[in-house]
């Protein structure tokens, strides 16, 4: 079995070959760039298992990398590491794509589990069913391929985008709260005081029912949201 490759991109030295020692002495394979440009270089023309960017980067920041990533349409794992902690950094870096967000100073035994909580998903994602295909109305969702349509049309998702909507299908017509959606799509130490969920309801009704007279996802105020027909 081949070891998962990681990139860290990172233009602090002390903080980037700290990360690579600790994931190489875990069992990884780890390449480092030091400034955005080669991080941007090699996150577009290599495969890797995930990515983990800073923000503040010489060249090209760690959004653009993360914008140019999912242009591709690649849901490899992104985790941004990075000093700027505020409300709005937070939400660009979602808003663009990434699937987590670690602030400086971190723990590293944090980060690393973050990122086996990924690469499990990844590697394993038969979620708790045998359902490989899942049909709502016009929406089709190939779980073997990971790829979602509507209408015939293919629909791009971030890693996380298509775990939420995985999560709210295979539930189709329940209610899932706030609370369930946290422990199950985000998993470890999710932050209640955020609006995350939200904005990633909102990141999915734009693609899913924007374009289409019938809406499948629901809002059921003050308990959670659902996936169905009506």
């Amino acid at each position: 079995m081949s070891m998962q490759k990681i990139l860290v991109v990172e233009d602090e030295v002390k903080v980037a070959n700290a990360v690579k020692k600790g994931l190489e002495e875990n069992g990884f394979d780890v390449e480092v760039a030091y400034d955005g440009r080669m991080g941007k270089s090699l996150a577009t023309s290599n495969q890797y298992d995930l990515v983990i960017l800073d923000l503040n980067l010489p060249h090209n920041n760690g959004y653009e990398i993360c914008e140019v990533i999912r242009h591709k349409n690649n849901r490899v794992p992104v985790i941004m590491l990075t000093a700027l902690g505020g409300v709005e950094d937070k939400m660009q870096a979602f808003e663009l794509g990434a699937d987590d967000y670690l602030v400086k100073p971190f723990d590293f035994r944090e980060l690393l589990a973050r990122i086996r909580v990924f690469l499990k998903r990844a590697g394993t994602e038969t979620p708790h069913s045998t359902q490989y295909k899942i049909s709502i109305a016009d929406l089709e969702i190939d779980r073997e391929k990971k790829e979602v349509t509507r209408g015939g049309k293919k629909i791009a998702l971030t890693a996380k985008e298509y775990q939420l909507l995985d999560f709210l299908a295979l539930h189709k017509g329940k209610v899932i709260s706030k609370l369930t959606i946290a422990e199950k799509v985000w998993d470890i130490d999710f932050d209640t005081g955020t609006n995350v969920i939200e904005v990633y309801m909102n990141f999915l009704r734009k693609k899913i029912d924007k374009d289409f007279e019938q809406k499948l996802l629901h809002t059921k105020t003050g308990m959670g949201y659902y996936l169905s027909e009506e």
